[in-house]
């Protein structure tokens, strides 16, 4: 049975990025009525942040941790093992000063783990994410950043996900930007119109 992983995080009712992620999780379902969604909203949840008890929870040995770390790293054991389950990854990804919103970069520093997600080897990094997950990625964004243009200097938001998520063997990712988001009404329209396009495409 298929499971489709569903990641919000926008805390905005009318959170662009959160409508488009929703639109396409619900076709999933259409096309997998027996599967199975998980969904989480980072910035409603309240995702812990990395703080110094995690970060040395992260780095001792399974062996040795006190049942004090074992509690501290349960948010992220339940969060990898949703993602190592997923079949499919959506992501609603606001554009937030350039980037992404910070309780999804907390999602993010709890799922890539080294010796779970990853593993440094003499050759690098390797990716322990089995392939073949699928990710799709809706983003809204106040303006525009071809390639070519001046602007594309100031994406941190796709070239970031594209890495990190790739660290742990993420590779299939598809993005959907609604672009335009902060400039005319008429301009914001048309932006998610062919932002819903590419969704309509996608899940075709």
């Amino acid at each position: 049975m298929p499971t489709l992983l569903h990641i919000d995080s926008s805390p905005r009712a009318a959170s662009v990025s959160s409508r488009l992620a929703a639109a396409f999780t619900a076709k999933w379902q259409q096309q997998h009525p027996n599967g199975t969604i998980v969904h989480h909203n980072t910035s409603l949840e309240q995702l812990p942040y990395l703080d110094e008890a995690a970060i040395e929870a992260l780095f001792t040995p399974a062996a040795a941790l006190t049942e004090a770390q074992s509690r501290t790293l349960a948010v992220s054991d339940r969060l990898v093992d949703e993602l190592l389950a997923a079949d499919v990854i959506v992501l609603g990804a606001p554009m937030w000063n350039l980037s992404i919103p910070a309780s999804l970069k907390a999602w993010i520093d709890m799922i890539v783990r080294e010796g779970r997600t990853f593993a440094f080897t003499l050759e690098g990094v390797a990716p322990l994410v089995p392939p073949g997950k699928k990710v799709y990625v809706f983003s809204a964004r106040g303006g525009t950043y071809p390639v070519g243009s001046p602007f594309q200097a100031l994406d941190c938001q796709e070239p970031y996900l594209r890495t990190i998520l790739g660290v742990i063997g993420l590779t299939g990712i598809e993005f959907v930007h609604a672009e335009r988001q902060s400039e005319s009404p008429e301009a914001a329209a048309e932006g998610l119109a062919r932002a819903e396009r590419a969704l309509a495409a996608l899940a075709a």
